[in-house]
């Protein structure tokens, strides 16, 4: 049997022969068979004639793991003498695609079936252009989470316009759940096939065929026995601290993640259907209302011929605000998608805590003009009552793993971030790690916001913390951060890397992470005695050997 790939390209190339070509193709196989199989050679990969193109692979990321597919792949071209090159999508200049014979994408999808933030230019301005990729052989990797509804739809949508613009298509449309490994690795390998015979006509006629590798998720049934505010009285923060056990023995690792359904508020969605005379509001109830995208507000723009402004609002609002024509309901929840699940980091052990899964959520409160509104999954979270059953899955997370038991890891998880090393520090301690472990932690206020500050010196006294370094930002009038204890510490910080550290970030990518990179980067290049480039790619090498890992949101 053929592969999918060699299959395909025997059909291109049977389809494009003449009657004459394909008479001398059979007796050429012929030949071939009878003179190789007699020497039962079976040629590896690594074997197959030098490969003379020059892939180009374009990655879009939003948390980074289409560039560590990219950066992955690069490296094996490398050894494969493939030669190749990477590049961020918002760095490519898409003039010059059309000048490009091989492009390998590698496209994340976020939200509602969004392209991650640095992609968007380049697709909207690939769809608006008047390239000819008549040139152009591609292939596209998506990479997604299978529990949304437009699973890697932006993996889908550039390979459509890359086919409107004229381009071929190499291998079929890969999609990638959040256990991507394997997938991706057959993809390559199929790439690496392909490659071989590079330069044979390529068409754009094969259908999309789309290849995923099940992620394993598995649903629970559980409820949460336990809630307490972390937070004390008087602070601007209400975080929770959430236990949940299930009858089902429920298998994770520090560093994964839980996967919560929440459903919509009755008085809400009621609000909605009584507004379009539907007695039947409950079939709002795993509509996704809140925080419509701007695309999903143009669908109801042209639904209710209006014009609403906003880029993202929630669909009660659009309604008190414009006050919509009557559609009929059906028309409503066509343009609307499910729920998507919630993500939050596990805070547990379940070495060191039974089995139970423990959260760290804050209710994430914002305004909307002068009233004050909740976040969906943290108001479901808060709110659902102890001992009421609930759905959830573990959300496994290969790209944030504790390292070896004798490696020491420096964390840095300001506010809830704090969650997955609570974990990381339960299960060095009942395991009985020997790395050193270094905490770096802020929020507000150290009386009303020091988040299991009971347990963190527990830690410290019997060693499994080495080092606790605490940024308390408003109770001093310059605002001091993590980063800025990390300036502080750069010595310390430094020599524990050059000492084969880890480092792990927790918590908001915007601004936190990013000022926290430009920290280390700036410790490194002082410490070292090196430009600020050299420092940067210090880091990234660290990344790629998986010794930087970041689980920011």
């Amino acid at each position: 049997m053929l592969s999918e790939s060699k299959l395909s390209l025997l059909q291109q190339l049977v389809q494009n022969a003449s009657t004459e070509e394909i008479i001398w193709t059979k007796g050429y196989l012929a030949g071939f068979l009878d003179k190789n199989l007699i020497k039962n050679i079976v040629p590896s990969i690594e074997n197959h004639t030098a490969v003379t193109v020059k892939p180009l692979i374009i990655y879009g990321t939003e948390t980074g793991n289409s560039k560590k597919v990219a950066s992955s792949l690069l490296a094996n071209f490398k050894k494969n003498k493939i030669q190749a090159k990477a590049i961020d999508v918002f760095q490519f200049d898409i003039a010059k695609l059309e000048k490009e014979n091989l492009v390998l994408f590698v496209m994340s999808t976020q939200g509602e079936g969004e392209f991650p933030q640095n992609a968007i230019s380049f697709y909207e301005s690939l769809k608006m252009s008047n390239l000819n990729l008549n040139k152009v052989s591609f292939a596209v990797l998506g990479l997604g989470d299978s529990s949304y509804s437009l699973f890697c739809n932006a993996g889908v949508l550039l390979d459509e316009v890359l086919l409107e613009k004229g381009a071929n298509r190499l291998l079929p449309l890969v999609k990638a759940d959040v256990d991507f490994a394997e997938t991706v690795s057959i993809w390559e390998s199929d790439l690496q096939e392909v490659l071989q015979n590079f330069g044979s006509n390529v068409t754009n006629e094969m259908k999309p065929v789309s290849s995923t590798v099940a992620s394993g998720k598995k649903n629970y049934l559980g409820k949460i026995s336990h809630k307490v505010v972390l937070n004390d009285t008087g602070s601007n923060k209400e975080t929770y601290h959430i236990e949940i056990e299930s009858d089902d023995e429920i298998s994770y690792e520090p560093g994964d993640a839980l996967g919560v359904f929440p459903r919509n508020k009755e008085e809400e969605i009621k609000a909605i259907a009584t507004y379009f005379n539907e007695e039947n509001y409950s079939i709002l109830a795993d509509k996704n209302i809140r925080g419509l995208s701007k695309k999903s507000l143009e669908a109801f723009s042209k639904l209710f011929e209006l014009q609403i402004i906003e880029d993202r609002a929630n669909l009660l609002d659009v309604i008190q605000k414009y006050q919509p024509k009557k559609v009929k309901f059906e028309e409503i929840i066509a343009l609307l998608l499910p729920i998507a699940p919630r993500l939050y980091s596990i805070s547990s052990s379940s070495e060191a805590h039974d089995g139970q899964v423990h959260l760290t959520v804050n209710l994430n409160k914002f305004k909307v003009g002068e009233e004050i509104k909740s976040g969906l999954a943290s108001e479901f979270l808060a709110d659902f009552p102890l001992g009421e059953p609930m759905d959830f899955y573990i959300h496994k997370n290969q790209n944030f793993r504790l390292p070896s038991k004798e490696t020491d890891i420096i964390m840095i998880g300001p506010g809830t971030g704090i969650a997955p090393f609570r974990s990381f520090l339960a299960e060095r301690d009942v395991t009985g790690a020997e790395g050193k472990n270094w905490l770096f932690f802020g929020e507000q206020h150290f009386v009303l916001d020091f988040y299991y500050q009971t347990e963190i010196q527990e830690w410290l006294t019997t060693g499994v913390l080495t080092k606790l370094d605490t940024a308390f930002s408003r109770d001093q009038e310059r605002k001091i951060y993590v980063q800025d204890r990390i300036r502080e510490k750069a010595k310390a910080f430094n020599n524990w890397l050059e000492n084969g550290a880890s480092i792990y970030i927790c918590g908001q990518k915007n601004p936190m992470s990013q000022d926290v990179e430009q920290a280390i980067v700036e410790v490194i290049s002082k410490e070292r005695n090196i430009t600020v480039s050299e420092a940067k790619q210090i880091l990234e090498e660290l990344e790629n050997q998986g010794k930087y890992q970041k689980d920011v949101y």
